[in-house]
C-alpha cells in the first residue's frame, strides 16, 4: 500500500477506511441503504460522521436554537458510546446519541435542591436535582436524548449544573467561603461576633490578633456532599477601618498611636536590592 501513491494518498486521507474511498455510489437525501460509499466528497472520515450524523435529526429543546424554558440554554449532540461496526453497512456506526445541556441554578436551588419542569422536544419531563450540586455537577436522564438510527434506542441528557453567582458566598475548590468584615478593635481584641451561613446567622468566636484575610472554620456549615453530609465553611475576615470618625473616637486612637509600643514594619528597615 505504501509504496503504491494513491492507496497511501488514501490511506493519510481517509485513515484505515481508506479503502471504502472512491467505492460504490454517493448517497444523498436520507440514510445510506447499502454499504457502500463515494469518500471522494470529503475530506476525512469526521466529516463523512459528522454529515451523517446531522442527517438524522437535530431536534433540540424547546424549538430552534436549542432554546427552552427551565433553565437551559445550550445543548449539543455528544457521542459517548464510541464507534463500534453496523452488520447491515460494513462500516462504521454510532452506539449512542448522547446530548448536552446546559441549566442555571441559584445557590439556594443547588444548595437545597429543586425540581425543575422542562420541555424536551414535544414532551416535558420533570427533574429532580439533589442537593449538594455544583458548578459543573452532571445530572444523567436515562433515554431521553436522541434517537440513534441503527438500534432505535434513545440515548441520555447530561444535565451540566452552572451556578448564578451571590452577593455572599462563593467557592475556593470545593470549599463555600464567605467574606466577613471586621473592625480594628476586634481584630485586636477578638471576641464572638454573628457570621451569615447557608442555615442563617450564627455565632463565632474571633481570636485575638486576627490578620486581615485570615480564614476561619465552621463545621458543619459547608456545602453538603451527595451523601448529605456537610462539610466545612470559611469565613474570611477582612478588617475594615471606619471611613468617618466621631471626635471621641479620633482622640482614642491619637492615644493608642502614641502608645503604641510595636512597629509593625520594623522588619523592613533595612530591606534593599
Amino acid at each position: 500500500m505504501l509504496s503504491d501513491n494513491d492507496k497511501r494518498q488514501k490511506y493519510d486521507q481517509f485513515g484505515r477506511y481508506w479503502q471504502q474511498a472512491g467505492r460504490g455510489t454517493a448517497y444523498g437525501g436520507g440514510a445510506p441503504s447499502d454499504g457502500n460509499f463515494d469518500f471522494s466528497n470529503y475530506g476525512s472520515f469526521d466529516e463523512f460522521i459528522n454529515e451523517l450524523l446531522g442527517r438524522f435529526g437535530n431536534s433540540g429543546f424547546g424549538g430552534a436554537g436549542g432554546a427552552a424554558p427551565g433553565g437551559y440554554t445550550s445543548y449539543r449532540t455528544a457521542p459517548r458510546g464510541g464507534l463500534g461496526t453496523d452488520p447491515n453497512m460494513g462500516g462504521p456506526s454510532q452506539k449512542t446519541f448522547d446530548q448536552e445541556a446546559k441549566i442555571s441554578l441559584s445557590l439556594s436551588e443547588a444548595f437545597r435542591g429543586t425540581s425543575k419542569r422542562l420541555k424536551i422536544g414535544e414532551n416535558e419531563v420533570e427533574v429532580r436535582i439533589p442537593a449538594g450540586a455544583k458548578q459543573g455537577t452532571k445530572v444523567r436522564l436515562r433515554g431521553k436524548g436522541q434517537l440513534t438510527p441503527y438500534s432505535k434506542q434513545r440515548g441520555d441528557i447530561y444535565l451540566i449544573v452552572s451556578l448564578l453567582p451571590h452577593h455572599i458566598f462563593q467557592f475556593d475548590g470545593d470549599k463555600l467561603v464567605c467574606e466577613v468584615p471586621i473592625a480594628p478593635d476586634e481584630a485586636v481584641l477578638g471576641g464572638p461576633i454573628q457570621v451569615p451561613t447557608p442555615d442563617g446567622s450564627v455565632t463565632m468566636n474571633l481570636p485575638a490578633g486576627v490578620k486581615s484575610g485570615q480564614s476561619l472554620r465552621l463545621r458543619g456549615k459547608g456545602w453538603p456532599s451527595p451523601k448529605g453530609a456537610r462539610g466545612e465553611q470559611l469565613v474570611r475576615v477582612v478588617i475594615t477601618p471606619p471611613k468617618s470618625l466621631s471626635d471621641q473616637e479620633r482622640q482614642l486612637y491619637e492615644q493608642i498611636q502614641n502608645q503604641r509600643t510595636r512597629d509593625p514594619r520594623r522588619h523592613l528597615s533595612q530591606v534593599s536590592l
